[in-house]
Order: C-alpha cells, then structure tokens, then sequence
C-alpha cells in the first residue's frame, strides 16, 4: 500500500446493518507479484456480502477490519506485478476475489492475474461484474461436482436466482433435460433460459412431479434439500451451496451428495466469456447502484428479490 495516491472504497469496520458501510478515502492497493490491478467499472452484490456484514458468517470467513466487500468486479488493468505475463495495461476483464479479503467495493483494487480473464467482447462492464461467482458456482456445480453429462436429468431448484440462471443455461447447452423450480411470476423466465420443465414452488410439490434424477443442484438448502432426496434415482447426486447434505441421509437413499465451495479460474471464466460472446447463454442484470449506495445494494439483494444481478457502478 502506499499513502501518496488514495481512491474511494466502501469500508467496513464493524459487523452490523448496510449503515456500517462507509464511503471513504482510502489508500489505493499497488500490484503484488503475480498481481493485476485493476481500475473497477463494476462490481455486483452477492449474499455472502451481507452475510459477512452481518456477522453472522465470522467463525467460518474471519475478516479483519477495516475491510472492503465485494467479490465480481470488471474493470481495467492498469498495472501488473512482478511475473505477470498473461495480462497487459489496458486490457478490459472481469473476474473474481476472494471473498475473505474483499475489496470489489472500490475504485481499484489488486487481483492474483489466475482469477481475471479478459471480460466478454459483447457485454458492458456492468454485465461482465454480474457473472464470475454466479457462473463459476453453477459450471463447477454441475460439471466439475456432478458430472453432468448430455441426456441426463437435473433439477435446479431457484432456477430465477443469479446462480439458477446460469445453472439452467449451461445445462441446456451441455444437452441434460433441465427442470427447475421457480415462483409463479417466473414460470416464463425460466423456461425461456432453457429449462424443458418449470415447477411453481408455491402451488406444487416438485417431489410428487419429478423422479428418478441423475443430479439435484440445491441452491436453497432447508426443507427444500430434505423433500429432494426421493427424486433422486439410485445412484444420483445432490450438489448444495448452502448447507452440507447429510451423509446419512445420502447412504439411506442409495445417492451422492456434496456441498460446494466455488474456485476462482481464469480458464473457466475465458470459457464462460466465449459461451456468451457466441450467443450460448445470457446474464440478466436486474438493478444498478452507485458505489455510495454500497448499502442499499446490499438491502435489495437481501429483500427486493429482483430478477437478475445488482450491480454496483463505480464511475
């Protein structure tokens, strides 16, 4: 770090409401080796964001304050560490930090150059900051965990939420018969994704309407991961993001199951750019907030259920 050159940053010093967000001068980071870094464009919400504001994630992703959220960014490169070869000043490209150490919410901050790729030609930045953590949980979800292959069965459940979106369209691409559950009012939505099924989570029970899967992506967690063991045919597997599946559980069913803990890849994320680049899939960027309204971006992400990703602007 150094003192002479300064930017603004959201700031966290204390665990508590979207007001412990402060929108302050801070230092401006300097690249590392194996460092780019980065003049951020965009950056969007996740819920781990207001989760480790909270405090209720500390045991488990211990932050050190002050500390800068944030994990999507898109940007700039405007200088790079020691080593680095794969990224040049100039370059646009979006990409992801460990959510540990933040620091997405600001005007720059420093990125190992293994979890930035050149962003998507066809999108702007907001767009490329709505899609690392989303895209890279649902492709390693479903591939990398799972194994998903073509002619096979998934259900996703919260097909219209920021992972759901991307989960269904990377596996009506791979070719899998896709079936998601989603709220009445995006039945449509999520069909046009790619999803040859959509159950209305409120009015059905999925597990009287699907069986015999060969993989559940469960992306709620609760009652929703317990009622999904029986759709599984012997054999299958349950992926979750958001709380172990029961060992027990598994092995009563005659299934697999895992938890996931997404990993940053600048291969996946070039991949990813070409899947949108070609017209393959899609993202969806629901609202956009100044970097002043830190807060209130995090407040809709948590209430507003908005369709699509918000997105932080940072000018």
């Amino acid at each position: 770090m150094t003192t002479q050159t300064t930017m603004k940053a959201i700031r966290l010093e204390a665990f508590g409401g979207p007001e412990q967000l402060r929108y302050e001068e801070v230092p401006r980071p300097e690249a590392a080796v194996g460092e780019a870094l980065i003049r951020v464009h965009a950056a969007s919400v996740n819920p781990i964001e207001w989760l480790i504001r909270s405090g209720v994630m500390q045991q488990i992703m211990p932050v050190q304050f002050p500390y800068t959220p944030g994990s999507d960014l898109a940007g700039v490169v405007t200088g790079v560490g020691e080593g680095v070869t794969a990224l040049q000043v100039g370059q646009e490209v979006y990409g992801t930090v460990d959510s540990i150490h933040g620091g997405a919410y600001a005007e720059y901050v420093a990125v190992p150059v293994g979890q930035l790729a050149l962003k998507p030609k066809t999108l702007d930045f907001a767009q490329a900051a709505s899609i690392p953590v989303v895209a890279l949980t649902s492709w390693q979800s479903l591939f990398e965990t799972a194994g998903l292959t073509a002619g096979q069965s998934v259900l996703i459940h919260g097909g219209a939420g920021g992972v759901g979106m991307f989960a269904v369209q990377f596996a009506r691409w791979k070719g899998a018969h896709v079936i998601a559950t989603a709220s009445a009012k995006d039945l449509e939505f999520v069909r046009s994704l790619g999803a040859a099924e959509v159950i209305d989570y409120r009015g059905e029970r999925f597990e009287e309407k699907v069986s015999s899967l060969d993989v559940v992506l469960d992306l709620i967690g609760g009652e929703t991961q317990q009622r999904s063991w029986q759709t599984l045919k012997p054999g299958g597997i349950l992926v979750s993001t958001t709380a172990p599946p029961s060992e027990a559980e598994a092995a009563k069913h005659g299934v697999r199951a895992t938890m996931i803990q997404m990993h940053p890849s600048s291969a996946l994320l070039a991949e990813i750019a070409g899947l949108i680049d070609s017209g393959q899939v899609q993202t969806f960027v629901g609202a956009t907030y100044p970097l002043e309204q830190a807060g209130q971006a995090q407040e809709a992400n948590r209430t507003a259920h908005i369709r699509g990703k918000i997105v932080i602007l940072i000018a």
